[in-house]
């Protein structure tokens, strides 16, 4: 059983900066694709980025493209996530997520394994 711990959220400004990183646990961490998604208050949990199992691929929504940035190491077993630009609709709780089907991270469906959550509040 993985388990998957997100870290470095907090409240910033708007226009300010925020990294959050996920340690996962477990073996062949190595072998899956990670991804960050969001649930604004009130709202559906969203896709925000995903990265290959190689970290040769990476998928954005729209919404974040050329403000975010989703890395891995995979010799630490970490993901992360450079939020820039941070913008009040950003706000959310953001979750780390394994896929466990696709280990390109083009697709995420039922076989995806969740962290707690961690929140984000950007002020205006």
């Amino acid at each position: 059983q993985v388990q998957l711990v997100e870290s470095g959220g907090g409240l910033v400004q708007a226009g300010g900066s925020l990294r959050l990183s996920c340690a996962a646990s477990g073996r062949r961490f190595s072998s899956y694709a990670m991804g960050w998604f969001r649930q604004p208050p009130g709202k559906e949990r969203e896709f925000v980025a995903a990265i290959s199992w190689t970290g040769g691929r990476t998928y954005y929504a729209d919404s974040v493209k050329g403000r975010f940035t989703i890395s891995r190491d995979n010799a630490k077993n970490t993901v992360s996530l450079e939020m820039n630009s941070l913008k009040p609709e950003d706000t959310a709780v953001y979750y780390c997520a394994r896929n466990r089907e696709d280990p390109y991270g083009s697709r995420w469906a039922d076989l995806t394994d969740w962290g707690q959550g961690t929140p984000v509040t950007v002020s205006s």
